[in-house]
């Protein structure tokens, strides 16, 4: 079973240009407490690097692209993320990390709970031993 679940999301628009709607429960699968994006990432910079406990996130980029990875203890995949209408679901429990940012890249995340720290496990050795 592949760790890469990805999210379609219908483009809106006519001539002036496009929308995409991103709404709890209809495009994104749980209700969305937190919403936060990733700029500004300098070349050769690698992000993420953790998981959570019970945090589940939708990630879009909404500009530029990058490659996301997840691994769960037993498989790690890849997959790069280029697309405004497309986003990844990342589950509990998922280690992710993202690599290769754009100059242009802006990765918007939609978050199922508030930040808290204690939620997190940053060390990789930690979360195999979950």
């Amino acid at each position: 079973m592949s760790l890469i679940t990805l999210i379609d999301f219908p483009p809106l628009g006519d001539g002036r240009g496009s929308l995409v709607a991103l709404e709890s429960h209809q495009s994104i699968p749980f209700d969305i407490k937190r919403v936060y994006y990733i700029f500004g990432t300098q070349k050769g910079v690698s992000r993420g690097f953790h998981a959570h406990k019970q945090l589940k996130q939708v990630a879009v980029c909404v500009t530029g692209a990058c490659r996301m990875v997840l691994d769960n203890g037993q498989q790690r995949e890849s997959v790069w993320l280029d697309s405004a209408t497309k986003g990844i679901l990342i589950e509990d429990m998922v280690w992710r990390e993202i690599h290769d940012f754009t100059d242009d890249c802006v990765l918007l995340v939609l978050a199922s709970e508030h930040y808290d720290e204690a939620d997190y496990i940053r060390d990789y050795e930690e979360f195999l031993k979950q």
